[in-house]
């Protein structure tokens, strides 16, 4: 039989300390080398040679390329969720190579979880989503930086909600005394538009990707889900990407971190909060969507054309989802729950829901 061969790495943009462990060896050693794809091929390719090499390392800013490089060597090779990894209290000495030597003693004990990694075309999907994420966030920046601008001299609008044509015409009629002020004005509205330009051409993108296979019938699916865009159908998808390797949906729902906290000991039992674990995006986007259950549960126009040409089975689901998550946030809100924890309890079933239409289309009650 082959020597089995344990390795810990942790990953760096510039080096990488590696961790090795030989069978069942008590002791590692580590090491040091630079981050570069040769040095690793030829480090990797030689351990290799001496046995069968199972290496992990920590998900982080330095992606998948070191895990898909190892794969194409053969290598077994898998990243760790880094929130999900045992720390000792009291442990007050951090190296890389400490770390890389923690990494390889916990798994070749089990003790640690992986992620699911993306392949290239998934991430390069995802990477768009991401983008137009970025920028929507800059834009929000930029509209407050203008608005707090106008206020600080003196020009409110108040004919209607900001960002419409009518408040664009409102600018366009502003004036200003000095240069300096009219400089700034000029250059603050120009960053609002190029943003506005950047989102529209990331939407056009999205629904260009959300029309090809194997994603169009997924967001078919998702979309005809009350709340649920083509944008929250694809954010849904291409972070989550197989929701079938969730048993069940309770496991998506805390894998998003929308069950909420605990912390009971003894006689002493203590909830709060929902968790904010895992995906943050995927989150945002069912919060958003769960607003639109605030209302009766009846099927929009919309609604209607999106279920067009979907199976009865997928239909049955729609319209349970649009049922219950009505009533679940008017029962919330009766028994005076706050607006948004009733709106939060709606999005972890609405994730429900969704991985029923993913997983299994026949089962109308599995969320």
């Amino acid at each position: 039989m082959k020597k089995i061969i344990w390795i810990g790495l942790d990953v760096h943009a510039a080096t990488i300390a590696m961790a090795r462990l030989d069978g069942d060896a008590p002791t590692p050693t580590s090491s040091e080398f630079p981050n570069d794809p040769k040095i690793i091929g030829r480090t990797f390719k030689k351990l290799a040679s001496e046995g069968d090499v199972n290496v992990c390392y920590e998900a982080g800013g330095c992606g998948y390329e070191i895990y898909r490089q190892l794969k194409s060597l053969g290598v077994n090779c898998v990243v760790i969720a880094p929130s999900l990894v045992p720390r000792k209290p009291g442990d007050r000495i951090k190296t890389d190579r400490r770390d890389a030597v923690k990494l390889v003693r916990m798994y070749r004990a089990g003790e640690l979880t992986a992620v699911w990694v993306p392949t290239a075309d998934q991430e390069g999907v995802r990477d768009v989503l991401r983008a137009r994420d970025d920028a929507r966030k800059d834009r929000t920046a930029a509209r407050h930086r203008l608005g707090k601008f106008l206020l600080r001299h003196g020009h409110r609008f108040s004919e209607g909600r900001g960002w419409t044509q009518r408040f664009w015409r409102w600018l366009k009629d502003l004036r200003f005394e000095r240069p300096t002020e009219r400089l700034v004005f000029d250059q603050y509205v120009e960053h609002v538009q190029q943003l506005d330009v950047r989102v529209a051409r990331f939407d056009e993108e999205i629904a260009k990707l959300a029309g090809t296979e194997p994603l169009r019938e997924r967001v078919a699916r998702l979309c005809s889900l009350r709340g649920v865009s083509v944008l929250t159908a694809m954010v849904v998808i291409t972070e989550l990407f197989d929701l079938r390797r969730f048993e069940h949906p309770r496991q998506l729902m805390a894998y998003l971190g929308l069950v909420p906290s605990e912390y009971s000991s003894g006689a002493k039992q203590q909830r709060g909060g929902i968790t904010k674990t895992g995906n943050a995006h995927v989150r945002r986007v069912l919060v958003e969507a769960a607003w639109a259950y605030r209302h009766k549960p009846s099927i929009a126009e919309r609604q209607k054309k999106a279920m067009k040409g979907q199976p009865p089975q997928v239909t049955r689901i729609v319209r349970a989802a649009t049922t219950r998550l009505s009533r679940r946030y008017g029962r919330l809100v009766s028994r005076g729950k706050k607006q948004q924890v009733a709106i939060t309890a709606v999005a972890r079933e609405l994730v429900g829901f969704m991985w029923a239409l993913e997983v299994d289309p026949n089962v109308a009650n599995a969320a």
